[in-house]
């Protein structure tokens, strides 16, 4: 053949495969697949990106990514999906050749115990050339076996890791490579491919379409499967867990990642007007600026807040839902309130919702008195202070006159703690969530009544707000909160080493063993928020989590215990330290004795009490029943002499105050 008939060839050659470009990529039907029509209904979660290497770059170079993956828990978590990375890595032309094509990600419960992971990319129209399949065998070395069999008239190609000795299971569906490490949710893929869910929910696109696309990437939340992914964790129901899955649908939010490998992201929730009353009240229900910062302490572990433009219109929405939804249950709430009316001969409305302004809030405490508790508080914001004292005073004298409670009020730092002895008020009021409240004392902090059903969790608020330690003086939350809208209608902010603190004080011997060893991974991201607020008829949601460098999580004095006392040697000095008692906190104030025990049953000590301060006389004594220390307080100041004896009953030490 003459180079001219070999030039022609080769060029005709060309042209034809010029032509078949042309055709598979400008002319050829349109027949592309969306790739949310081929992940299985069932996902937890679902990740997508439009740049998934340079977001995944971003992600595992990150500070916090590096510091989590030092954490065996959290490697053995990620371990699934750093596989793709190892093996992609040592193909680094073939990886950037995914780039630019969209990828998601989705967690699926497998078993009880056991999670999945889901990938799809869309290759556009690159799948037609076979040039993948073809380029995947260069992938493969002696240590992997490729092998192809078929399912529903699709072919699966298993790619066996000899090392690992597990396999990667791949399918190419019209434009869309599928793959897994689980060969169910590969055959679920191909299974739905014909009839759609969850690209076809409306409640999932109504969400999707709603979330914006120039991020890092996005992820989407399905709380109908929440519950089943919880039990991997814990077998413990929660009932938070469950009001989440029954009450929310979807989320999606658009996340991003900072220089300081803090996240953010912003998106939308939708929820289930078939059973959250609540949730859809608040919905119709406007915003308020949060205030309540202002009296909350600084050591505040968790910081609920629900806002509305008033409450009494929230409370007319509330009641609305409820009797729409529910009429049963609302038959219930209206005979729980007309029993309370009609009891105490009070107006619910006028002597309670009346006074209640725009914001009240639940807050969970790391107090300094109630050491080892889980101290929680309602704060009701007022519309005006002395409107609420005076509904308050009069609700007050009725539970007097119909009851047989007798408490007279205890003032402390010049803060008068009150009793509403009215069993499950707050349940009935405000519903479920406010069970905690079943007789609460309350105090009056300034313009908010605050209410605990341990008064010493009162005691805590009031001491922080006289020493200006509260939430509103803290720098780290006010910057913190100023990344959020300044008014919502639930905003949720966590402190999370204080929330540690509080979790290990309360946890059993098995738990405290796993929080101990997992500290540093738990408190390095410091600060948690969440916010909705209104849109439509749906919530725009936002989720902010700071990432800190642990050594400066740990040298924050915020955290750190109180030094124990310095060990003394002179004989003033010891004397001193003798009939210097820790403080105690009786939770009833209407006590006339607290009593402290040994293991064994023996009085460790005893006092007497008037409205709830020490006032009288003290006593302690050895393990042996023998006395140890005797002495007087006024008001919770030790008076008199005190004296202080050895285990032979002799008098050792005496100290008059």
């Amino acid at each position: 053949m003459s180079r001219k008939k070999i030039l022609f060839t080769v060029l005709g050659v060309f042209i034809l495969y010029l032509v078949y470009l042309l055709y598979i990529f400008v002319l050829s039907p349109k027949t592309n697949l969306q790739s949310i029509y081929l992940i299985p209904d069932d996902a937890v979660f679902v990740i997508e990106s439009e740049k998934p290497v340079e977001s995944w770059k971003k992600v595992s170079e990150s500070e916090a990514w590096q510091h989590l993956q030092k954490n065996g828990y959290f490697a053995e978590l990620t371990e699934k999906i750093q596989k793709v990375d190892t093996i992609f890595n040592d193909r680094r032309k073939l990886f950037e050749f995914f780039d630019g094509r969209s990828l998601f990600i989705s967690i699926h419960m497998v078993s009880e115990k056991d999670y999945g992971i889901f990938y799809v990319l869309d290759l556009k129209r690159i799948a037609k050339l076979r040039l993948l399949k073809t380029y995947l065998n260069t992938l493969l070395n002696e240590g992997y076996v490729l092998s192809k069999r078929n399912y529903h008239n699709q072919e699966i190609l298993e790619i066996y890791d000899r090392k690992s000795k597990e396999t990667m299971y791949l399918a190419f569906i019209k434009n869309q490579l599928i793959a897994s490490y689980t060969h169910t949710l590969v055959e679920k893929s191909i299974d739905q491919y014909q009839e759609p869910h969850l690209g076809r929910n409306l409640n999932f696109l109504e969400i999707n379409q709603k979330v914006g696309y120039e991020d890092l990437f996005r992820l989407y939340l399905q709380y109908d499967f929440l519950d089943d992914y919880y039990k991997r964790f814990s077998n413990k129901p929660t009932a938070w867990i469950k009001n989440v899955s029954e009450n929310f649908l979807y989320s999606g939010f658009s996340f991003d990642l900072d220089k300081n490998s803090s996240i953010s992201a912003t998106g939308y929730t939708n929820i289930s007007f078939e059973n959250e009353n609540y949730l859809e009240a608040l919905q119709k229900s406007g915003t308020a600026k949060r205030t309540i910062p202002e009296i909350a302490p600084k050591r505040t572990a968790l910081y609920l807040s629900y806002g509305f433009d008033s409450f009494g219109e929230f409370y007319e929405n509330f009641e609305a839902v409820q009797k729409a939804n529910n009429s049963e249950q609302f038959l219930s709430y209206e005979e729980g309130i007309e029993k309370v009316e009609k009891f105490l001969r009070i107006d619910i409305k006028e002597n309670f919702v009346s006074w209640i302004g725009d914001e009240i809030a639940l807050l969970q405490i790391k107090s300094e008195i109630s050491k080892g508790k889980n101290d929680l508080a309602l704060v009701l914001k007022t519309n005006e202070i002395e409107d609420a004292k005076t509904h308050l005073d009069f609700v007050l004298k009725q539970i007097k006159k119909k009851t047989p409670v007798k408490f007279k009020a205890v003032t402390y730092k010049e803060h008068e703690i009150n009793f509403l002895s009215i069993k499950g008020f707050f349940k009935i009021l405000l519903g479920q969530r406010f069970e905690e409240f079943d007789k609460p004392y309350f105090a009056i902090i300034d313009d908010y009544v605050v209410f605990s059903d341990n008064p010493n969790t009162l005691k805590s608020i009031i001491d922080g707000f006289i020493a200006k330690e509260t939430l509103a003086n803290s720098d780290d939350f006010t910057a913190f909160n100023k990344k959020f809208k300044q008014e919502s209608s639930l905003f949720v902010y966590s402190n999370i080493p204080v929330l540690y603190d509080n979790m290990y004080a309360l946890a059993d011997v098995s738990t405290k063993t796993q929080l101990r060893k997992n500290k540093d991974f738990i408190i390095c991201f410091p600060q948690v928020g969440f916010q909705l607020t209104p849109e439509d008829d749906l919530f725009e949601s936002t989720f902010i989590v700071n990432y800190q460098d642990i050594e400066k999580v740990k040298a924050n004095v915020q955290f750190e215990d109180k030094p124990s006392k310095v060990k003394v040697t002179n004989s003033t000095a010891i004397t001193d330290a003798i009939f210097d008692l820790p403080a105690i906190y009786p939770t009833d104030l209407n006590a006339k004795l607290f009593l402290k025990k040994y293991s064994s049953g023996e009085t460790r000590f005893n006092v007497e009490l008037k409205d709830g301060l020490k006032h009288g006389r003290y006593e302690s004594f050895y393990a042996n029943g023998e006395k140890k220390m005797t002495g007087r307080f006024r008001k919770d100041v030790q008076v008199g002499t005190w004296r202080y004896y050895d285990l032979e009953g002799e008098l050792v030490h005496r100290k008059r105050f």
